[in-house]
């Protein structure tokens, strides 16, 4: 423990910012905007995916189905591998590492926050999509007055434990030399040499801490809905 304590003593600063102000931002603090930038960008997609996966028009249900099916099926690491070499290509020019793993992040939420608002649109009673469309609502308006902000609301817990997910996983990125929070660890154990144990064990305790938090978090939150839903019904 004397060990761990001196670790987070000495390179304590490089885990959390990496090697800021005095050059990249890293470590703990660009994890956690690989991972918030994940979910705000794919935010919008996952909503249009959502929306298209509950459509009753084949010719847009089947195309997304097979997206979200094919992004799901894949590891992160290959979506990373796909992002480093094909979005050059595409656009005409490099990229940084940081910018590839968003890329990748962004694809791979895409399809499973597609799927938790898809849960969240299918959970809404049809007697209220019914009742709306009786009020002489069309389905869009419907949509996004009726449908779309309680699904979004119950689907807080949900969004948050992807955004947990996305933490995790952007430990992949030290694959392409991305200075986050892994790679930052391994930084720190190339210098040191002699302790890899306790450099990985300081690791697991960040990652651990970071979302055992979030977890308690979504546990709050969903205590709160569920008041709130009672208190509707009351």
């Amino acid at each position: 423990m004397l060990d761990i304590l001196n670790i987070l003593k000495t390179y304590g600063v490089q885990l959390l910012i990496g090697e800021f102000p005095h050059g990249p931002l890293g470590g703990l603090s660009l994890t956690l905007i690989l991972a918030v930038s994940g979910l705000i960008c794919s935010f919008p997609l996952a909503v249009l995916f959502g929306i298209a996966r509950t459509s009753t028009i084949r010719w847009i249900a089947l195309p997304a189905a097979a997206i979200v099916h094919t992004l799901r099926g894949l590891p992160v690491l290959m979506l990373i591998f796909w992002a480093y070499f094909i979005v050059p290509l595409m656009i005409g020019k490099t990229i940084s590492g940081t910018t590839t793993v968003i890329c990748a992040l962004v694809a791979y939420e895409t399809a499973f926050l597609g799927e938790v608002i898809k849960a969240g649109i299918q959970a809404i009673p049809s007697g209220q999509v019914e009742a709306s469309r009786s009020l002489g609502m069309g389905y869009f308006r419907t949509l996004r007055e009726v449908v779309l902000p309680q699904a979004l609301f119950n689907m807080i817990p949900s969004i948050l434990n992807q955004l947990i997910s996305l933490i995790k996983n952007t430990s992949l990125a030290y694959i392409i030399s991305v200075n986050e929070l892994t790679y930052a660890a391994y930084q720190v154990n190339s210098q040191l040499l002699t302790k890899p144990f306790q450099v990985y064990f300081l690791l697991a305790l960040i990652y651990f801490a970071i979302c055992y938090s979030l977890s308690s978090l979504v546990g709050l939150v969903e205590g709160r809905i569920k008041n709130k839903r009672q208190f509707r019904t009351v």
